[in-house]
């Protein structure tokens, strides 16, 4: 049920006569003389099936908010501006490049050919890019894909590439599709082609027939929440009952998100945390929706501890790797602000929206160069180089480089073919429709949205802001006739104190109505030509503590986080003027702690003028942070140039204090979001560099998992972070450490990786150990024996010798890798 503001932490100015001082009486809903009802409510709830634009049919569970049609909302400003990069950037343009994207030899379209999820991906996001600009060349070739589609679909409803029938263990492999059901719902909404309703039906009859294995295989296990999102979509459009049955074999059949998270993968997660929810929409268990709010809740408060939005998901969460150094997916950026919308729209709770809103304007625009030709694999809240290389400290975990600008057709793959629907997904979800025939502001951005409202009479609201760089909303209703509806307006979680200015025949003055925390305010009236509505959000500067991530600090403004500024050496590496690649580096230095960072002591600067077309740029960003830092001269880069590991707060610095100069998150792309908090004294901490750095001939896997202090179960255990040589077969290769001060040693411990019956690591052939004499590896003298044994530690002790080096030589079986998973040196004294 809704609930009504009583007694509440923070106050809502409302201006407007009548309305005003009966709320200010009375702490709760009145009428002003001209019938205008101003109320807030934390979490609106549909108590009954109602509203416009195709609410859920019974036994489905009614939802607070209903998504509008494509091309309802136009986006202006620095949003347009976003959506026409992309327009003539990777993802409008990405079929001139990837090879997966072309018409005549793709298998969506040609069965007999071969084809997976990088069309459904890229179509996906750009039939709703054309949607919301209404370009004619991208509505065009976006009909023309969807037809060509169309046609594919056999008597028994498969429809696509022959091969996917049987490439899931003799079975079919039906994740494709479920982005491409995305991008038919989408088309139908946009254009009522009645060749759409049929084509799915007949799609869910053939996966309705399939034995229950069949979804719990591959990708599809952990991602079946999209799927049931379009059976759900389709049934109330057409009501076929044997619908609800199929979800109810998925959910039975795919992996169980009810009990827990049964994934590491970054993107399953930021799709399949919601599933449990989505199918409490059928059955009606609250419990469900408990175990969305707790998969969220798990994922984020191990592995989401720093500013941005994102999680440590790169590619899958690790135990133990939980740095702001750690980096989230760019799909997974864009699937997690299209649970958040979905979510907002099923429960009315407005942290939805906030997570969606905190993503998208802090974490998704640094995922590009700033002309959107090129993306990131990875983004990360603390990344000081951008590069090609493989990153094997433990940064990331693949085996190729994932944070330099490529248009990544084929390293990358996933991801430039699937970051499309951010930006259009986000425009379309400014405005919902309401459970009870109004619209709803869901997120703010200088827009305009075209509904129907009430009893079906259509309406336009003119939304102009410069949000999230200004606070104030300003809203002009365009009717035909008067006509009375609510409408609600998003207040966010981190705004205290929102005033709202509403059309009443009064001219009373501000007062204070009572809200509790984030929420809705609600305005009812009778709306006619010209009515405006005014809201402010006042934004105030404040610092967040990651108690769980060493104590240290991130600085937030409004929705804004912020990020020391760290001037960028852009340099081109490959591709083409159209698509070019980048590395980008550091030209100034980053190693800062924040001096006392309290919200009294940060500067705001706000830029002269208009706002710039694109915000999101060091050169263009028009806000910054005055605040006062001192540099950790033992906090540097790892010998590949990323970031090492933050410490515990305060950290021990005697460095000047320093005026330094923090932009908007989404600005940067080279950036510290979480800092270390400067300190002196007995309570700082001396901040450490490692004893030794190791290094390797070759790397795959981390190189920090041969010393991260993690013993393995056995020589096959997959579950804790290993070091291997991988790709490299029967060749002799090497790994060492080299110590910034000599050590004296007499042995170590190595504990060999093999993975028989999975890949081709095995145990070497032959190995043994050198150590450093001055820039000599000479091979140590009297070894006990260089064991091989698997599943346990195969120590080794020899003469001493007092090295800044120890190396490991092995020479690999023929046709094999070899790999360790941890690899002791004690020191020794003399």
């Amino acid at each position: 049920m809704e609930h009504e503001s009583s007694i509440g932490r923070r106050r809502f100015l409302v201006t407007g006569g009548a309305a005003a001082a009966a709320l200010a009486a009375g702490g709760g809903p009145a009428h002003a003389a001209d019938g205008t009802r101003v109320r807030f409510v934390k979490r609106p709830a549909a108590t009954a099936a109602g509203g416009l634009y195709t609410p859920n049919r019974a036994p489905l569970s009614p939802t607070p908010f209903l998504k509008l049609p494509p091309g309802a909302v136009r986006a202006r400003g620095w949003l347009a501006h976003q959506l026409r990069l992309q327009l003539d950037g990777l993802c409008g343009r990405y079929d001139e490049i990837s090879d997966f994207l072309r018409y005549d030899t793709c298998g969506w379209v040609h069965p007999e050919l071969g084809a997976w999820e990088e069309l459904p991906y890229w179509l996906r996001g750009y039939g709703d890019l054309a949607y919301v600009t209404g370009d004619a060349g991208a509505l065009a070739k976006t009909e023309r894909w969807l037809a060509g589609i169309v046609a594919t679909q056999q008597p028994d409803g498969w429809f696509g590439p022959a091969r996917l029938r049987t490439s899931l263990e003799g079975g079919p492999d039906f994740w494709p599709g479920m982005p491409l059901l995305s991008a038919f719902r989408s088309w139908y909404e946009y254009t009522a082609d009645d060749r759409v309703l049929p084509f799915m039906s007949r799609y869910f009859r053939l996966q309705a027939e399939q034995p229950a294995e069949v979804f719990n295989r591959s990708w599809g296990a952990f991602r079946w929440g999209d799927n049931i999102d379009s059976v759900y979509w389709l049934y109330n459009r057409t009501g076929e009952s044997r619908l609800l049955d199929l979800v109810r074999k998925m959910h039975a059949g795919s992996a169980d998100y009810v009990n827990g998270l049964p994934t590491r993968h970054n993107v399953n997660i930021a799709q399949g945390f919601r599933e449990p929810l989505q199918y409490g929409l059928l059955t009606g268990d609250p419990a469900l929706a408990q175990a969305t709010y707790r998969n969220y809740a798990t994922v984020m408060g191990r592995f989401g501890q720093f500013a941005g939005g994102g999680f440590a998901g790169d590619e899958n969460t690790r135990d133990g790797f939980c740095d702001p150094r750690q980096g989230f997916e760019t799909c997974g950026i864009v699937e997690f602000m299209h649970s958040f919308e979905m979510l907002t729209r099923f429960t009315g709770d407005p942290v939805w929206a906030d997570r969606c809103e905190e993503l998208a304007i802090n974490s998704m625009p640094a995922a590009f160069d700033p002309e959107q030709r090129s993306i990131h694999y990875i983004t990360s809240a603390n990344s000081v180089r951008l590069d090609r290389t493989a990153k094997v400290y433990g940064q990331f975990q693949n085996g190729f480089g994932m944070e330099a600008f490529m248009p990544g057709v084929h390293n990358y793959r996933c991801c430039p073919h699937n970051y499309g629907m951010g930006w259009p997904y986000y425009a379309e979800e400014l405005w919902l429709a309401t459970h009870d025939r109004g619209l709803a502001a869901s997120m703010y951005a200088d827009s305009t949205v075209t509904a129907r409202v009430a009893g079906g009479q259509e309406v336009t609201i003119d939304q102009r802001t410069d949000y999230p760089f200004e606070e104030t909303i300003r809203l002009t209703v365009s009717t035909a006739e008067p006509v009375a509806f609510p409408l609600y307006l998003r207040v966010p979680g981190w705004c205290d104190g929102p005033r709202l200015r509403v059309p009443t025949d009064g001219a009373g003055r501000a007062q204070p109505v009572a809200t509790e925390g984030a929420g809705y305010v609600v305005v009812e009236r009778t709306w006619r030509e010209g009515d405006r509505v005014e809201l402010t959000l006042p934004m105030r500067t404040s610092v967040r503590t990651w108690t769980r991530n060493h104590g240290s600090v991130s600085v937030d403004h409004g929705p804004l986080t912020f990020s020391l500024a760290i001037g960028e050496s852009w340099r081109r590496t490959g591709g083409t003027e159209d698509f070019p690649e980048f590395e980008v580096f550091p030209e100034t230095a980053w190693n800062y702690a924040l001096d006392r960072p309290q919200p009294a002591r940060l500067h705001l600067v706000r830029r002269h003028g208009p706002l710039p077309a694109n915000p999101f740029t060091p050169e263009s960003a028009p806000l910054e942070l005055r605040a006062r830092a001192r540099k950790i001269d033992n906090w540097q880069a790892d010998p590949q140039g990323v970031v090492r590991e933050l410490q515990d707060s305060p950290a021990r610095t005697d460095g000047p204090a320093e005026e330094v100069r923090l932009i908007p998150m989404g600005a940067a792309r080279l950036r510290v979001t979480s800092f270390p908090v400067a300190g002196s004294g007995p309570g700082a901490h001396e901040w450490t560099l490692p004893e030794f750095e190791a290094s390797a001939s070759h790397a795959e896997g981390s190189i920090l998992a041969l010393y991260d202090g993690r013993w393995p179960s056995s020589s096959a255990d997959h579950d804790i972070p290993r070091f291997t040589w991988w790709d490299h077969l029967g060749t002799e290769e090497w790994v060492q450490y080299e110590y910034r001060e000599p050590r004296r040693v007499t042995g170590c411990a190595v504990y060999w990786f093999d993975d028989t019956g999975i890949g081709r690591c095995r145990v070497p052939a032959s190995w043994e150990l050198r150590w450093l004499d001055g820039d000599q590896w000479r091979p140590v003298t009297s070894p006990s024996g260089y064991g091989v044994t698997l599943d346990t530690v195969n120590r080794v002790t020899f003469d001493p010798v007092t090295t800044k080096g120890l190396r490991i030589v092995a020479r690999l079986r023929n046709d094999f890798s070899a790999g360790i998973l941890e690899w002791e040196v004690p020191a020794t004294t003399p």
